[in-house]
């Protein structure tokens, strides 16, 4: 079945647990998609722990988007694969792109005068994660976290 949503996912998400998306322009939708993140992972039974550490990263990827690209949106997907519950966080926006995803990932380095926690530390709370970046086109960072 070419063209599917989710040819290139093994996972989907649970039925009853909708996806949530969070428009990023500003301070106050960084803090609104910190939220929704840490009800929705606390919904689909994350510990209250995980449930922070999973909000601590929606916080980096939204303050990265809103500092760098000036807008984009989250979208928080819960998702099961064979069993295990999780969450889905997609960072995604239209900014100047990431040129080079190996250097932003290294402890420090930051390109606005910022401790450069940002992309190592998702990566460090996280399970999985994933850039995809295109100079000109914008950045999408894949992040999942799963249910122990």
């Amino acid at each position: 079945m070419s063209g599917s949503a989710n040819s290139n996912s093994n996972s989907s998400g649970p039925s009853g647990s909708p996806e949530q998306g969070v428009p990023l322009i500003t301070e106050a939708d960084i803090v609104e998609a910190r939220q929704k993140g840490r009800a929705l992972a606390l919904g689909i039974g994350f510990s209250p722990g995980d449930a922070t550490l999973i909000a601590t990263a929606i916080s980096e990827l939204a303050r990265n988007i809103v500092t760098y690209a000036k807008r984009g949106e989250i979208r928080l997907i819960p998702i099961e694969l064979n069993g295990k519950q999780g969450l889905t966080v997609v960072a995604k926006d239209e900014g100047v792109g990431i040129p080079d995803i190996r250097q932003a990932l290294q402890d420090g380095y930051s390109t606005a005068g910022r401790l450069g926690l940002g992309l190592p530390g998702v990566k460090r709370l996280m399970d999985e994660m994933e850039i995809v970046s295109e100079i000109g086109v914008g950045t999408t960072v894949t992040a999942k976290k799963w249910k122990t």
